[in-house]
C-alpha cells in the first residue's frame, strides 16, 4: 500500500527497473518519420524543379545531352540516314568482259548458246554500220558495248549493243527513235551476217538501251524462233544493267 504521491517501491536488491525499448522506439517514431517525410519532399521538389527545366539532361546523369550546345552538335535523322549508292562512270569499266563474260553461257526460253565476240568504245558513233551517219550528237551518249551470240546449234545468231546516257529520260528518249537496223551486226570475224528479215528489240533500261539483232542461218527457220531468241537476248542484255 502507498500514500499518494509516493513513487512505487523498488524491488528489494537491484536498481531501478529500466524501461522497456519498445518504449523507447515508440516514442522516437514520430520524430523519425517527421524527418523523413521532410527530406523525401525536399528531394521531390529538387526533382521536380530539375524535370522542369529546358535542359534536364544537363542536371540528372543518364538523360544524355540535351544542352543547346549539345543539340547543335547532335546528328539529325536525315543527316545519319542511309546514304544513297551514285553510279560513277568510267569508260575503262564498261566492258564486254566485265558485263558478258564469254565464259557465261545464255539458258533462256529457246535460246541457250554463248557470247562469240565483244568491243566497247567510248564513242557511240563506233557502234553504228554506217559510221557517217552519226545519230549520238549532243545526245548525251557515254559509251557502248556491243557482243555477239550464237545459239549452240549455230542457226541463230544475235547482235546486242548497250548505250550508256546521262540519265533515265535522255535514254528513253533514244529508244523511242533509235532503229537496229542502223546498228552493226557484231559476230565472230569469220561468220557472215545472215541474209534475211531479222528480229529486233530495243529497250530503255535506266540510263541504258539495248539493241537486239538476231538473225537466222537456216532461211527456213520458222519467224516465233527469231522471237523467242530476241526476247531471251534483250532480257539477258537488260538484266545486266537494270540494278545501276
Amino acid at each position: 500500500m502507498t500514500i499518494q504521491g509516493e513513487r512505487a517501491p523498488r524491488p528489494a536488491g537491484g536498481p531501478e527497473a529500466p524501461v522497456p525499448a519498445t518504449v523507447h522506439r515508440s516514442r522516437r517514431t514520430p520524430s523519425r518519420r517527421i524527418l523523413v517525410g521532410a527530406v523525401l519532399a525536399v528531394l521531390a521538389a529538387g526533382a521536380g524543379w530539375i524535370v522542369t527545366r529546358p535542359h534536364p539532361g544537363d542536371w540528372i546523369p543518364g538523360l544524355g545531352p540535351t544542352s543547346a550546345e549539345s543539340a547543335k552538335s547532335a546528328p539529325t535523322a536525315a543527316a545519319v540516314a542511309a546514304p544513297t549508292q551514285t553510279s560513277v562512270f568510267t569508260p575503262e569499266s564498261f566492258t564486254a568482259d566485265r558485263y558478258f563474260p564469254a565464259a557465261r553461257a545464255v539458258d533462256l526460253d529457246d535460246f541457250k548458246g554463248r557470247r562469240t565476240a565483244g568491243r566497247q568504245g567510248g564513242d557511240c558513233a563506233e557502234s553504228l554500220a554506217d559510221r557517217a551517219h552519226n545519230l549520238f550528237v549532243n545526245t548525251g551518249c557515254q559509251g557502248y558495248v556491243s557482243v555477239g551470240f550464237a545459239r549452240t546449234d549455230q542457226q541463230l545468231l544475235g547482235s546486242v549493243t548497250v548505250l550508256r546516257f546521262g540519265d533515265a529520260g535522255a535514254a528513253a528518249k533514244m529508244s523511242q527513235t533509235l532503229d537496229a537496223a542502223a546498228f552493226a551486226f557484231t559476230t565472230e570475224p569469220e561468220l557472215p551476217v545472215p541474209a534475211g528479215r531479222p528480229s529486233t528489240r530495243i529497250e530503255a533500261v535506266g540510263q541504258y538501251v539495248t539493241v537486239t539483232t538476231v538473225r537466222s542461218t537456216d532461211t527456213h527457220a520458222a519467224r516465233p524462233d527469231l522471237d523467242a531468241a530476241a526476247r531471251a537476248l534483250s532480257y539477258t542484255a537488260g538484266a545486266s544493267f537494270g540494278w545501276m
